[in-house]
């Protein structure tokens, strides 16, 4: 497989700015809005957005069902952001109808950095991610507050009052990133998620 066809879940949120980041990370990207493109891709993409309204759009276009099975199934997923909330197992702070797809042994709070205005930047290093720290843009982000048994931490806050907080994991196929590497111009983290997808 030379070049893997990777979905953007394109229901809501930063889809084109992921299309864009796999397309220069060496992958044809498509964009996901149907059942069936589910079974056309390679590994697939759960951008950020709003991960409740993400929630009602997938089981509204039935989507829900058909990724749960993708995922369990093996398929790669990578998830920013929201797409770390739709991935993971359990969410706190969530709204009492909240689903998610599942398959990410964790749990995650959401909007744990706070509100639009808590927005920040700041340097990490992440496991698996060579070179310089990475630039993590965190917008109204989630963390995630325990972890399973098959769970690898890949990154945490360096410091500030957050510090120590996971903010990257993998499990097997799945990756998740509290924060949005689609934004910054940074590739290294599509491109090892593309990198993943070709091992497979």
């Amino acid at each position: 497989m030379s070049s893997p066809v990777v979905g953007v879940l394109a229901v809501q949120g930063d889809v084109r700015e992921h299309l864009r980041a796999l397309e220069e990370s060496g992958a044809h990207a498509i964009a996901v809005r149907r059942p069936e493109e589910v079974e056309r891709v390679d590994g697939l993409v759960l951008p950020g957005g709003e991960s409740t309204t993400m929630d009602k759009l997938l089981r509204a276009f039935d989507l829900q069902q058909p990724l749960r099975e993708r995922i369990a199934r093996g398929m790669p997923a990578y998830g920013s952001c929201a797409g770390m909330i739709l991935l993971a197992d359990k969410v706190l702070d969530s709204t009492t109808d909240q689903q998610t797809i599942g398959g990410l042994d964790v749990t995650v709070r959401r909007n744990a950095f706070g509100r639009q205005v808590d927005s920040f930047e700041t340097d990490l290093t992440m496991s698996g991610v060579d070179g310089a720290p990475i630039r993590a843009v965190f917008i109204r982000a989630p963390w995630v507050e325990a972890v399973g048994p098959a769970v690898e931490v890949l990154a945490t806050v360096p410091d500030g009052p957050a510090a120590g907080r996971v903010v990257a994991v993998r499990q097997g196929s799945l990756l998740a990133t509290s924060f949005h590497p689609e934004v910054t111009g940074d590739h290294r983290i599509h491109r090892f998620f593309v990198t993943e997808i070709l091992r497979r």
